[in-house]
């Protein structure tokens, strides 16, 4: 434990406390929401800290009363007993952790191999991340979605945030950022008359949604094209150019919504899309020697790239990247999906404390 960090981390809470008690910076919103963010991941730490410094107190006092009294010697012993574990815990908030974690995220879903088969795991994947992200009162907002002919989705794009400010400085991309990747299904389709189990495959892409004011976008950098929106089979389901498609040129990243009636409203989730895969993508580019947070996501939606495997006549789900399974799938397609997640959050959190840089994503 280094007491030059702690010592830093501690002045730096209360200097954001200060600013946070300063009426003057609830004038700008989004300075208030960046210190208040940073201010909840440092609590943690300062509570453990003071409980470290109050008991390393007690038991000196213990230990003193103890030398005139031996009484006094069983209740130091229990106060001893208690160290080694908030050291521990101090520690473990004292490990390097994701900068991202308090941001909220899009989460992309995208049909891959296995044809309408495909499109209808993903809508189950949707289903499924929606219903979670109720369990946990986060707020969801459909961006962009692109529905198959039987009643599937080819493509959706999710907004998902916290209400207000996350508890501890772990929000939603603190337990959603392990999806990123291919999930497979093994099952009898709905599309299957003779009852046979087929496989196929989903795409998951997750990315920390940016502030404006995170990343500054020329508008001379950008290509607007407007089209008519459509739905399953490719029908025109609008009869006005509401659809807006916005390409980066200086990178090459396209985005699209089609979802809003007003072409001004679609234009507003794009560049929402496109400012999250900028700043994404800038991150990478800094760390591309190191950096494996996209590249392990989904490079193309092919079954032997899975991260994941949801087998429903064994009603098991399977996570191939730290070996977890359970026999759940019923409930975890329900949205029960916190045991993954606190396995591969654990599995996280024992990667960095052995000092590398995360768990493989």
């Amino acid at each position: 434990m280094s007491n030059d960090r702690l010592s830093g981390l501690l002045a730096e809470y209360e200097e954001l406390e200060a600013r946070l008690a300063d009426p003057a910076i609830h004038a700008d919103q989004a300075a208030a929401r960046k210190v208040g963010r940073r201010f909840a991941e440092l609590t943690p730490i300062h509570k453990t800290a003071h409980e470290l410094t109050a008991l390393r107190a007690d038991i000196q006092a213990a230990r003193e009363l103890a030398e005139a009294d031996p009484d006094f010697a069983s209740e130091a012993q229990s106060l001893e007993d208690q160290l080694p574990l908030l050291e521990e815990k101090l520690a473990e908030l004292l490990a390097p952790r994701d900068p991202n974690d308090a941001k909220d995220v899009i989460l992309e879903v995208k049909s891959g191999e296995g044809g309408e088969e495909s499109a209808l795991f993903a809508g189950d994947l949707l289903r499924m991340y929606l219903r979670y992200a109720e369990r946990h009162g986060w707020i969801t907002e459909v961006l962009d979605s692109q529905e198959s002919d039987l009643g599937g989705i080819k493509d959706v794009s999710v907004v998902i945030k916290t209400r207000g400010v996350p508890d501890g400085g772990n929000g939603v991309w603190s337990r959603l950022k392990w999806e990123g990747g291919v999930h497979r299904v093994q099952r009898v389709p709905a599309t299957e008359s003779q009852g046979r189990i087929h496989t196929s495959a989903a795409g998951v892409l997750v990315t920390p949604e940016a502030e404006e004011a995170e990343i500054d976008i020329d508008p001379t950098d950008l290509r607007v094209d407007v089209f008519r929106s459509s739905g399953p089979g490719g029908q025109s389901v609008n009869t006005t150019d509401s659809a807006v498609r916005i390409t980066h040129i200086p990178s090459g990243i396209v985005v699209s919504c089609q979802n809003e009636r007003s072409q001004l409203q679609n234009k507003d989730k794009a560049m929402r899309m496109l400012r999250a895969k900028l700043v994404q993508h800038a991150e990478e580019q800094a760390a591309a020697a190191a950096s494996d947070a996209r590249k392990a996501q989904v490079r193309t939606v092919d079954r032997s790239e899975r991260i994941r495997t949801y087998n429903f006549p064994q009603n098991r789900i399977t996570d191939h990247r730290i070996g977890f399974t359970a026999y759940n799938l019923d409930l975890v397609m329900g949205g029960d999906l916190d045991a993954t997640l606190d396995a591969l959050t654990t599995a996280d959190r024992a990667a960095r404390l052995a000092g590398e840089d995360h768990l493989s994503r």
